[in-house]
C-alpha cells in the first residue's frame, strides 16, 4: 500500500572490511572470524520516474562465486523480490554472470573478488491507505531502505556497512542508522542492523529529547494538506512514554531512537532503535493523544520482541523463520505494558481504571470461545503468515490472551513475595537471560516467572499457556480479594438498540476469483445455519459480491429479521443456505470483592491498581 506522488531517488553506500581466504568452497557461508566482504551501496531515485529506484552494489574481498538475497521479514514478509528489475552484474577482471537459484536468491560468479551489482525495485501499484513499514516516494518525501530495498551476502550477515545517501538539498533523513561526520552517510554494525533501520527522507518536521542522556527523536512527515494538530504535545507525551520505559528496564537498550510518523498511513512496525508508525494528521488534530497507545505498544517491542525474543527469531534469512510459539509472550505482554506505561506516564487511556480495563479484557475473552478452545502457543503459532482460517470455524487473539495471562502471572507473582515483586521484575530478568542471540523458548519464561517469584507456575503453564483449558480467573483474582461477576446482555450497536449478528467474514484467497468464507464463532447465527470457514461463496440473495468491500457493505445493511440466502461451493457440491438475522448476546464483567478478602489482599490489590512495580 504505498503512495507515490514525486519524488528524488536515493543513494546508499555499504562498506564492510575483510578479505578471501583461499581454498575455500565458493558457496560457503562466511562465519565469524572470517573475513568478510565490503559491500558499498547506492541508491538512486529519478525525479522523472517515481515507479521505483535504482540500487548499485559495489563488492569487494568476495569469493568468484557468491549468493546474494533478499532478507525475509519474520511477521511481515512484504516480497519485495517479486519487484527487483534488471539485475545485473559487472567486473573489472571479465564477464560475470547472476543466475536466480530461488525467489529471494541469486548466485553471481564474478572473478576477481570483485563485482558492481545493479538493479531495480520497481514499487508495487500505490494504495490508500498506505502501510506505514512499506517503502514510498512523492515530491516531498518518501521511505527508503530496509528488507524492502537492500540486498546482503549470503553467510556474510556480520559484515559491517556504511550508508550514504543522495537527497534533494532540502531534505532531511532519520533513521535508526548510526550517524558519521558526513551527514548523508550512516553506519550500520551488521546487515541485520542494516535492514532493519528503515530510512524516512524529506521535508520532516522534528521534536528532541533525551531520557538519561540519551538522544530521542520525533520525526513527522506530513501530506501538503497536512491538519494542523497540537505538535507540543504529541512530542511531550511521547517523551512521558519514553521515560517509563526506561526506567522500568533501567537504560535504554540503543544509542539513539528515531519516532519516524508518517502522515496518510495506517500501522506500524517496531525495529531496534526506530518506528515506523502511521499518524494521519486528521486524527491527530481531533486528539493528540489518539495514537498514543500504538506508540506505547511498538516503543515496548524495542525491549519485548526485539532484544526479549522468542528463540526462532534468529539472523537474518532470505527463508522465513519457523513460526513462533511464544508471541503470546512478545505481543500480550506489551499489550500489557503499553496500558500501564500510559497510566504510570499520567496520559490518556480508554478505561479509567485498570480494574475496569481488566473488566474488559475478561469480557472480550469470554465473547470469544476460541480464545479459551485452542492454547496461546498454538495461537502465537499462526498468528503472522498463516492464512485466515487457520482455526477453523474460530478466531483467537495472541495478543488478547497473552494480555490477560501476562495479568494472572503477575498477580501470582505478587501474591508469592507479598508484593515486593511484580511483573516489572520479570520483564528485567527476560531482558538479562534472553536479550543475546539465542532468544526464549517456551519453558524459558516459565522458569524465569518461577526464579522471581519462588514459587511453581508450572501447572500455570501447562494449563494454560500449553493447555487450551480456559483461564480460571476466580482462583487467581481471589489472590487480590476479587472475583468477576459475568452476566450475558444482549449486543447494542451505537444507537442502543440491540445489534444483529454480523459476525461473518470473507477474505480473497490468492488466485481465485470467488471470495472465501470466515465462521469467527459457531455459535453466530451463521455458524448455526451451517456454513464453514473456507465455503467459496457464490451469492448471497443472488447477487455476486466479487470483492471483500463488497461483502463488508452487504453484510453491513443488514438487520434483525432479515433472511439471506447463501450459496457457497465446496470441493463436494454446491450448497444453499437460509439464514435469519439475528440479535446476539456478550458478556458483561464486573469485578467485586469477595466477602471473605483479607487486608493483605485488598493491599495487593490496591498496588496492583495503582500500577506499581511493587
Amino acid at each position: 500500500m504505498c503512495r507515490m506522488a514525486g519524488c528524488f531517488l536515493t543513494v546508499v553506500t555499504l562498506a564492510v572490511r575483510g578479505s578471501t581466504a583461499s581454498g575455500q568452497n565458493p558457496l560457503r557461508d562466511y562465519t565469524e572470524g572470517v573475513a568478510q566482504p565490503v559491500v558499498g551501496y547506492t541508491l538512486r531515485v529519478d525525479a522523472g520516474d517515481l515507479s521505483g529506484f535504482d540500487v548499485e552494489l559495489r563488492l569487494r574481498n568476495v569469493p568468484d562465486t557468491f549468493r546474494l538475497a533478499m532478507v525475509a521479514h519474520p511477521e511481515y514478509d512484504d516480497r519485495y523480490w517479486r519487484y527487483v528489475e534488471a539485475l545485473r552484474v559487472a567486473t573489472s577482471n571479465g564477464a560475470a554472470t547472476v543466475t536466480r537459484e530461488d525467489s529471494a536468491l541469486w548466485r553471481v560468479v564474478a572473478p576477481g573478488g570483485e563485482a558492481l551489482v545493479r538493479y531495480r525495485i520497481h514499487l508495487p501499484p500505490a494504495e490508500s491507505p498506505r502501510a506505514a513499514w512499506r517503502p514510498f516516494l512523492t515530491a516531498t518525501g518518501g521511505l527508503v531502505g530496509g528488507p524492502h530495498s537492500f540486498m546482503y551476502v549470503v553467510g556474510a550477515t556480520l559484515a559491517p556497512s556504511h550508508v550514504t545517501l543522495e537527497l534533494p538539498p532540502e531534505w532531511e533523513i532519520a533513521t535508526g542508522l548510526e550517524p558519521t561526520l558526513d551527514p548523508r552517510t550512516f553506519f550500520a554494525p551488521s546487515v541485520g542492523v542494516l535492514v532493519d533501520s528503515p530510512l524516512l527522507v524529506g521535508r520532516l518536521r522534528g521534536w528532541r529529547f533525551a531520557v538519561d542522556g540519551v538522544p530521542h527523536r520525533v520525526v513527522y512527515w506530513p501530506l501538503p494538506d497536512a491538519a494542523p494538530f497540537d505538535t507540543t504535545a504529541l512530542a511531550g507525551n511521547i517523551e512521558r512514554l519514553a521515560r517509563q520505559a526506561v526506567a522500568l528496564f533501567g537504560r535504554a537498550p540503543y544509542r539513539d531512537y528515531s519516532f519516524l510518523l508518517q502522515d496518510g498511513a495506517y500501522g506500524a512496525l517496531e525495529h531496534r532503535s526506530s518506528v515506523t508508525l502511521g499518524a494521519p494528521s486528521a486524527d491527530l488534530a481531533r486528539d493528540p493523544g489518539a495514537l498514543l497507545g500504538e506508540v506505547a505498544h511498538e516503543y515496548f517491542h524495542t525491549w519485548n520482541l526485539m532484544r526479549i525474543h522468542p528463540v526462532e527469531y534468529g539472523d537474518v534469512s532470505y527463508r522465513t523463520p519457523p513460526r513462533a510459539r511464544g508471541l503470546w509472550w512478545s505481543e500480550g505482554l506489551t499489550m500489557l505494558y503499553a496500558d500501564l506505561l500510559r497510566r504510570r506516564a499520567g496520559l490518556p487511556v480508554f478505561d479509567s481504571t485498570r480494574v475496569a480495563h481488566l473488566e474488559g479484557l475478561i469480557g472480550r475473552y469470554l465473547a470469544n470461545p476460541g480464545n479459551s478452545r485452542f492454547s496461546p502457543e498454538s495461537v502465537s503459532v499462526i498468528a503472522y503468515g498463516a492464512e485466515p482460517g487457520a482455526l477453523g470455524d474460530y478466531s483467537a487473539s495472541t495478543h488478547l490472551q497473552g494480555e490477560l495471562l501476562g495479568t494472572m502471572l503477575d498477580l501470582i507473582v505478587r501474591d508469592a513475595t507479598n508484593g515486593a515483586r511484580s511483573m516489572d521484575d520479570v520483564m528485567r530478568a527476560m531482558l538479562e537471560r534472553f536479550s543475546g542471540e539465542r532468544g526464549f523458548a517456551g519453558r524459558d519464561i516459565e522458569r524465569t516467572v518461577a526464579a522471581v517469584c519462588g514459587c511453581d507456575v508450572r501447572p500455570f503453564f501447562e494449563t494454560h499457556v500449553r493447555g487450551a483449558r480456559p483461564i480460571d480467573f476466580d482462583r487467581y483474582l481471589r489472590l487480590i480479594g476479587m472475583r468477576p461477576r459475568v452476566s450475558w446482555v444482549p449486543a447494542l450497536g451505537r444507537d442502543g438498540r440491540p445489534a444483529a449478528d454480523l459476525r461473518i467474514y470473507a477474505w480473497q484467497p490468492p488466485r481465485d476469483s470467488a471470495l472465501s468464507l470466515l465462521i469467527t464463532n459457531p455459535a453466530s447465527a451463521w455458524g448455526r445455519a451451517g456454513l464453514h470457514t473456507g465455503d467459496r461463496l457464490a451469492t448471497m440473495n443472488g447477487t455476486t459480491l466479487p470483492s471483500t468491500a463488497d461483502f463488508r457493505s452487504f453484510v453491513n445493511g443488514l438487520r434483525i429479521g432479515d433472511t439471506v440466502i447463501v450459496s457457497v461451493r465446496r470441493p463436494t457440491s454446491a450448497w444453499r443456505v437460509s439464514v435469519v438475522v439475528a440479535g446476539y448476546a456478550r458478556p458483561v464483567v464486573q469485578l467485586e470483592e469477595i466477602p471473605e478478602a483479607t487486608e493483605r489482599q485488598r493491599g495487593l490489590r490496591a498496588s496492583w491498581a495503582a500500577g506499581s512495580p511493587r
